[in-house]
């Protein structure tokens, strides 16, 4: 939990002489959040830099971190809602920000990310950088303000929204910074300890939540709607539901208790993910699995790798009342599917690039050059 600044046990590394070392604070706010900080933190300590991690404890989110060998880099703080939660979370940042005086702050977008910073460097002459990471085109009230205090906003080539502020985009999705070849390699041993043949034809149905902030007006599928797509994939093969929430005794059988690493393991050897979860179908795209995205509002990575490589199909928008299930049922039948998935994800590899390495070296130059 909050406390003070640990000493570091683990993974030092050398930095290269032309570089002078850093200090960056990532800020994570959500599992999703971690396994992308987790591979660029590894990536920059690897370089010789000194990375901490600010980290709400919300649904596994450390657990992502400690599986990554990461957890002497953590401060947690618990999770809690608004305003209570974001004023204790901006407090104690304000703290870290004054203990470990990083060179960089670096987060996905988020109002107590951007203000706090801000905030520091305006009343206490901190020198701290601020990068924000988007990729969700969904905008909250504050967005475009906190987007004008980064020095850099950084998002995928798909980006399918004004920044306000300056962008810089890469060819790429956020998946690939921890999924990309050079950081992942699926282990069909961690599949066979959690209890499901690795050779099995099996699928994942992803189930959200609806409790953030920005789900509360775009109601996602209903449980009769949950419960018909799963009994739709158990006539093709297993199904196992993943979930941050509590589910109906029906799916909750379905369950299958894993998350983090253990979860991407699992996810690259099924045969289709069907859900509501963006970051979780362009997970499966980039290990070469189908996924079938059904929620209210698309994202512009998703619609590219429909568009471009054939690797999820969308029910977004207007899209979202559609026959989906048609389209589930022809997918989960197709015998031909997994060849032209995989043709897609060669395609995808060949085209995009390692953001790990990218957003590292972005970080240097500007840091370096500072």
């Amino acid at each position: 939990m909050w406390g003070t600044l640990r000493p570091l046990t683990s993974q030092a590394g050398t930095h290269r002489a032309s570089i002078p070392p850093m200090r960056l604070l990532l800020d994570v706010l959500r599992p999703a959040h971690a396994h992308l900080f987790a591979a660029l933190g590894r990536e920059l300590v690897a370089r010789g830099h000194d990375v901490r991690f600010f980290v709400r404890d919300e649904n596994g989110t450390f657990e992502v971190l400690r599986e990554r060998g990461l957890a002497d880099r953590a401060l947690v703080t618990p999770d809690g809602g608004f305003p209570l939660g974001f004023l204790g979370h901006s407090t104690r940042l304000w703290r870290l920000l004054r203990d470990f005086r990083p060179d960089a702050v670096t987060a996905l977008l988020c109002p107590r990310t951007g203000v706090t910073p801000w905030l520091r460097r305006a009343v206490r002459q901190d020198r701290a950088c601020l990068f924000l990471l988007r990729d969700d085109e969904r905008a909250l009230l504050g967005h475009a303000a906190v987007e004008l205090l980064a020095h850099e906003v950084c998002t995928p080539d798909t980006y399918d929204a004004i920044v306000h502020g300056r962008q810089v985009t890469y060819a790429g999705f956020h998946a690939l910074a921890y999924l990309h070849p050079k950081r992942f390699t699926p282990d069909v041993e961690v599949v066979r300890r959690l209890g499901v043949d690795p050779s099995s034809r099996y699928f994942v149905l992803r189930v959200l939540a609806a409790k953030r902030s920005r789900d509360y007006f775009r109601p996602g599928l209903t449980i009769s709607q949950r419960i018909m797509l799963s009994r739709l994939l158990a006539r093709f093969g297993r199904v196992y539901v993943s979930s941050d929430g509590p589910l109906p005794p029906e799916l909750e059988a379905l369950r299958l208790p894993c998350s983090g690493q253990d979860m991407l393991h699992l996810l690259a050897g099924a045969k289709l993910l069907v859900g509501e979860s963006a970051t979780m179908a362009s997970e499966a795209a980039v290990l070469g699995v189908p996924a079938v995205y059904i929620a209210p509002a698309g994202r512009g990575y998703t619609d590219d790798l429909e568009r471009r490589y054939d690797l999820v199909r969308t029910f977004n928008g207007p899209r979202f009342v559609a026959d989906w299930m048609s389209e589930v049922r022809e997918l989960a039948a197709d015998e031909e599917l997994p060849a032209r998935s995989a043709a897609g994800r060669e395609r995808l590899l060949r085209e995009k690039i390692d953001v790990t390495g990218f957003l590292a070296d972005r970080f240097e130059r500007k840091l370096g050059a500072g």
